[in-house]
C-alpha cells in the first residue's frame, strides 16, 4: 500500500473521493492541487497539512497564501506548480485527477520521478498515451488506472500468463441521461439535463461527456495505450445499471468481469492499495437487488462516441486535437453559450479544419491542443454573429 500521496484536482469529484479514501486508510497526503477553488483547498490543507499545495491559477495562489500565512505549508503557482506536486521526493504515488490537457506535463514529471501514478486524468493517455506509456517504461513507473472502467479491466487481467492471453477488451458504458434518445430530442438539453447522472456523482465536465458519450470515446483510446491493444480489440456495450465496470474476453473463450456497486471510492482505494486489498467504506454489491442487461451503442444518436472512434483509428494528433476541442465545447455549453447537440458540431468542425500528424513530438501535441481550442472558439464567434 502507498504511505505517501500527492492529490493533483484535489477539490474535484475524484479528488475529494481520493482525500477520503486517504483519510479511511491512514495514507500521509504529501501536497495538494486544484485550480481555483482555494476556500475548498484550504479546508483540504488544514485538514491533512500537506508540506506543499499547488494553485494553477496564479492570484487564487496568492488569496491561498495569505489564508494559509499561519501555517508552514508552501504554496505555489502555475504548471510549474504542479509539476513541483507531482515530483515531492517523499511521495510514493501521484493522484492525477485534474480535468483536461493540464494533467500531462505533471504526470510526465511525476513518471520521470519514478512515482506510481495513480491515473484519473483521461486526457494525459488521450492526447500522448504512446509519449506517456513510453516514458514510464522507460523509468519503470507504475501506471494504475482509476476509471472504473479501466480498472475493471487492469483487475480482470490479473492473473494473465501472457498478452497474447488476451482477445478483447468489453467496455461498459451507462448511456447517459439521454439513453435512447434521438439527436434532435437531445440537441437543446439543458446543462442540469445533462449533469444529472443516473448512477454516478461525477464533475461537470464529466458527467457532459457521459451525456455525449464522448467519455466512453476518450475511454476507449484510454484503453488501447493503457493495455496495449489496437481499435478492433475493444467492443463498447451499454449497460445500463452499471454493476459490471467492464471485462476481458480470453483467446480460450472466457469472460472475466469485475463487478461492484457504482461507487469511486472502490477503484480509487485499488490504485492505491495495489496489489493489497483492503476494507472499504463502499456499499456490497447486492445481486438479487435487479437485472442486468447490455445493449449496442446507438452511434447514430452518440455521434461524439463514433467520432472518437475514429480517431482512434487515425491515430497521430487526431485524438489529442478531438480532446482539446471537446474540451473547449463543454466549457461553452457549460456557460450556456451554445445547445448541447453544437459540442459534437464544434469538435467535427476543427478536426476537419486542422492538419493531423502522425507522429507528434510533445511540443507538436501541446500545439495541437492549442490551435484546436482556439479553433472552437473562432467557430463560436461565428456563430454567436
Amino acid at each position: 500500500m502507498m504511505q505517501n500521496i500527492s492529490i493533483l484536482g484535489s477539490t474535484g469529484s475524484i479528488g475529494r473521493q481520493t482525500c477520503a479514501v486517504a483519510e479511511h486508510l491512514g495514507i500521509k497526503v504529501c501536497a495538494l492541487a486544484a485550480r481555483r477553488d482555494i476556500k475548498l483547498l484550504e479546508s483540504q490543507a488544514r485538514q491533512f497539512s500537506p508540506r506543499l499545495v499547488a494553485v494553477y491559477e496564479e492570484n487564487a495562489a496568492k488569496a491561498l497564501a495569505l489564508a494559509l500565512a499561519d501555517t508552514d505549508i508552501k504554496v505555489v503557482s502555475g504548471e510549474e506548480g504542479l509539476i513541483e506536486a507531482a515530483s515531492m521526493a517523499e511521495c510514493d504515488c501521484v493522484v492525477t485527477a485534474v480535468s483536461g490537457s493540464i494533467g500531462l506535463r505533471p504526470t510526465l514529471a511525476a513518471i520521470d520521478a519514478g512515482k506510481r501514478i495513480a491515473l484519473a486524468n483521461k486526457e494525459t493517455l488521450v492526447c500522448a498515451g504512446e509519449i506517456v506509456m513510453a516514458r514510464a517504461r522507460e523509468k519503470g513507473a507504475e501506471i494504475i488506472p482509476v476509471d472504473s472502467e479501466h480498472s475493471a479491466i487492469f483487475q480482470s487481467m490479473a492473473g494473465m500468463a501472457e498478452e497474447k492471453e488476451l482477445k478483447s477488451i468489453l467496455l461498459t458504458a451507462s448511456g447517459g441521461p439521454f439513453r435512447g434518445k434521438t439527436r434532435e430530442e437531445t440537441y437543446y438539453k439543458t446543462p442540469a439535463e445533462a449533469i444529472s447522472h443516473p448512477n454516478w456523482s461525477m464533475g461537470a465536465k464529466i458527467s457532459v461527456d457521459s451525456a455525449t458519450m464522448m467519455n466512453k470515446g476518450l475511454e476507449f483510446i484510454e484503453a488501447m495505450h493503457l493495455f496495449s491493444v489496437i481499435p478492433d480489440q475493444i467492443q463498447v456495450l451499454i449497460h445500463p445499471q452499471s454493476i459490471i465496470h467492464s471485462a476481458v474476453e480470453m483467446i480460450d473463450g472466457s469472460v472475466i468481469a469485475q463487478l461492484a456497486v457504482p461507487d469511486m471510492g472502490l477503484p480509487i482505494q485499488y490504485a492505491l492499495t495495489y496489489p493489497e486489498r483492503k476494507p472499504s467504506q463502499s456499499s456490497p454489491l447486492n445481486l438479487f437487488a435487479g437485472d442486468m442487461h447490455f445493449e449496442k451503442p446507438d452511434i447514430e444518436n452518440t455521434p461524439c462516441l463514433g467520432l472518437a472512434m475514429d480517431c482512434a483509428r487515425r491515430g497521430g494528433t487526431a485524438p489529442c486535437v478531438m480532446s482539446a476541442a471537446n474540451e473547449e465545447a463543454v466549457g461553452l455549453f457549460l456557460e450556456g453559450k451554445i445547445p448541447f447537440g453544437a459540442i459534437y458540431e464544434c469538435v467535427a468542425a476543427a478536426l476537419e479544419s486542422i492538419d493531423i500528424i502522425e507522429k507528434p513530438s510533445l511540443e507538436e501535441i501541446i500545439s495541437a491542443d492549442s490551435f484546436a481550442r482556439e479553433t472552437v472558439k473562432r467557430i463560436f464567434s461565428k456563430w454567436s454573429l
